[in-house]
Parts: structure tokens; C-alpha cells; sequence
């Protein structure tokens, strides 16, 4: 089904030369003379290139229908990943490549959101903050505040991000999934 440009938003899936994508960023132009047409930042759900293109009504644009699923990361093989669909309790794998750089905050048993289209597994969203354990990091001294600096701290699941001086070894603390900054202790 072809959708007009005035219809494109931010978050927005999109088909667009048979490829899926979702918009980063769009803005829209009326000129007093010609055709409306709309400056768009997109992104490829299967190989993540980002592309900035000029949209026009006369473009094949298709409105892609995104289903949100909650999945249950399992285990990890070799190069692929394992998750089960808490709906149906399939097996779901992704390849290293399809992670990239997020199996640092894979843990077992995390729950996450998957984005399936036309009934395949293409990516999958965080929950906004994980607890996580602190594994290794320097000794904290008494006296020390938030405000005195920071630490690096390696956690469970491999991340190193840096933490107010009086976090320990064993201490639970939050981190933003986004930022992969430290929020505060859970």
C-alpha cells in the first residue's frame, strides 16, 4: 500500500526501494513553486547503513507493519545467540554480526523487545536501565563521595564503565542501556 510523504515521521517503518527501513529524521518542504518533498535520515533494519535521501510523492514508499514481541535472551554458542519468544516459545538466533557491540549487556535470563516483520526476527530493543554486577574494580576508601571522581569497574556481563569511587566488587548497580553510563546502585 503506497503511503504519501506527508505521512512520514520520526520512528516511522518504511519500504522504500524494496528494503526495510525506519526514520531517523525527517523534514518535510512545501516550496512556493513545485512539488512538497521531504528530507529524510533512514536506516536499513538489515545491515544498519544509514542513508539521507530526498523523498517525493512519485517514490515507491510502503508503510511497513512492525510487530513488537517480548523475547527472553537464553545462551550464547559460538557466534549466535539464543533467544526464546515468551509468546510462542520459539528459538530465535541472532549472529555476532547482527549484535555488534550489544552482547556486552546480554545477561541470562534479560528480557528484551523483538521487532519482527512479516514474521522474522530483524532486531530487538533493551529495557531502558539493566542491574548488573560489579565482577572486578579497585578498592573504594572511606571518605569517598560521588563528587570526589570515578572508577573503572568491569560487570558480569563484560561491560567496563566507570563508577563513583565508593562502588565495590559485588555491588549491584544500574546502568543506562543507551548512554552505558552508571545511574546509580539498585
Amino acid at each position: 500500500m503506497s503511503m504519501s510523504i506527508g505521512e512520514i515521521k520520526p520512528g516511522m517503518a518504511i519500504i522504500y526501494n524494496k528494503e526495510l527501513y525506519v526514520v531517523s529524521k525527517c523534514n518535510h518542504v512545501k516550496m512556493g513553486r513545485g512539488a512538497a518533498f521531504c528530507k529524510a535520515k533512514i536506516k536499513n533494519l538489515k545491515n544498519s547503513q544509514v542513508l539521507e535521501c530526498t523523498l517525493r510523492d512519485s517514490d515507491n514508499l510502503e508503510k511497513a507493519f512492525i510487530e513488537k514481541r517480548k523475547l527472553q535472551y537464553l545462551y550464547c554458542q559460538g557466534d549466535f545467540y539464543h533467544f526464546m519468544d515468551l509468546q510462542t516459545y520459539d528459538d530465535l538466533i541472532f549472529s555476532k554480526l547482527q549484535i555488534g557491540d550489544r552482547d556486552v549487556l546480554l545477561k541470562d535470563d534479560l528480557e528484551v523487545i523483538g521487532h519482527f516483520h512479516e514474521n522474522s526476527l530483524i532486531d530487538f530493543e533493551f529495557p531502558n536501565s539493566l542491574d548488573l554486577k560489579v565482577m572486578e574494580t579497585t578498592p573504594g576508601h572511606r571518605g569517598d563521595t560521588v563528587k570526589m571522581g570515578t572508577k573503572s569497574a568491569k560487570l558480569e556481563t563484560g561491560l567496563i564503565i566507570n563508577v563513583p569511587l565508593f562502588i565495590n566488587i559485588n555491588d549491584t548497580i544500574k546502568v543506562n542501556t543507551q548512554t552505558r553510563e552508571y545511574l546509580g546502585r539498585a
